[in-house]
C-alpha cells in the first residue's frame, strides 16, 4: 500500500505533527547583538538557552510582556508635520424611540432593583439592561442630553422605550409634552 498518508486516520494523526513542525520552523530566532564584533557575536542556532523574541525598546516579548507594552505612539505622522486628526467615533446608539417619565404617584416606592424611587434624580426604568448601567439620553425635539441611572423595570407601554425620573425628563426640556422621541447611547 504505497499511498497510506491518504488514508483518513493516518491524515488524523499526522496533521498536528506537521502542524507542529511547521510552528517550530517558524520560531522567532534570537536577536543579534549589535554592538559586539562580528566574530564575537553568539551563535544562537546552536545555543542552548531558548530564542526569545525582543520588542520595542529591547523588552523580551513574552505573552505577558506583549500584553503589557505601550500601544505605539501614533500621534505625528512620518510624513506630515503636524498630529494625525483623531477619528470620528460616532456615537453609540443602543436604542431610538419614545420617552415617558414618573413622578410624584411613585415617590417613595419600591423600585424593581429594591431601592425607593426619589423623582429628583437622574434615574431611568427600562426593560433589558442591567441595574446600575448608565445610559446617555438625547432629546430628538430639543438637543439636550442628560445621563442616567437604570434603576427600574419598564415602560410597560406600547412603542416606549424608557422611563424618566421627572428630573431627567426636566433637564431635556420636555416635560410638559408627556412623551417625547429620545435616543438613548451608550455612556
Amino acid at each position: 500500500m504505497p499511498h497510506t498518508w491518504k488514508h483518513p486516520a493516518v491524515r488524523r494523526y499526522l496533521a498536528p505533527v506537521l502542524l507542529a513542525a511547521l510552528l517550530t520552523a517558524c520560531a522567532v530566532p534570537a536577536p543579534v547583538q549589535r554592538d559586539a564584533p562580528v566574530g564575537q557575536q553568539a551563535d544562537t542556532a546552536f545555543s542552548a538557552e531558548p530564542a526569545q523574541a525582543v520588542g520595542r525598546a529591547g523588552i523580551p516579548l513574552t505573552p505577558s510582556a506583549a500584553l503589557e507594552m505601550p500601544p505605539p505612539d501614533v500621534s505625528e505622522s512620518p510624513s506630515s508635520d503636524g498630529p494625525l486628526a483623531a477619528p470620528s467615533v460616532p456615537d453609540k446608539l443602543i436604542d431610538k424611540g419614545m420617552a415617558s417619565w414618573y413622578g410624584k404617584r411613585f415617590h417613595g416606592r419600591r423600585t424593581a432593583s429594591g431601592e425607593r424611587y426619589d423623582m429628583h434624580t437622574f434615574t431611568a426604568a427600562h426593560k433589558t439592561l442591567p441595574f446600575g448601567t448608565k445610559v446617555r439620553v438625547r432629546s430628538m425635539h430639543t438637543g439636550k442630553e442628560v445621563v442616567v441611572r437604570i434603576n427600574d423595570r419598564g415602560p410597560y407601554t406600547h412603542k416606549r422605550i424608557i422611563d424618566l425620573s421627572q428630573a431627567a425628563i426636566t433637564a431635556l426640556g420636555v416635560r410638559h409634552r408627556g412623551v417625547s422621541v429620545v435616543e438613548l447611547l451608550r455612556e
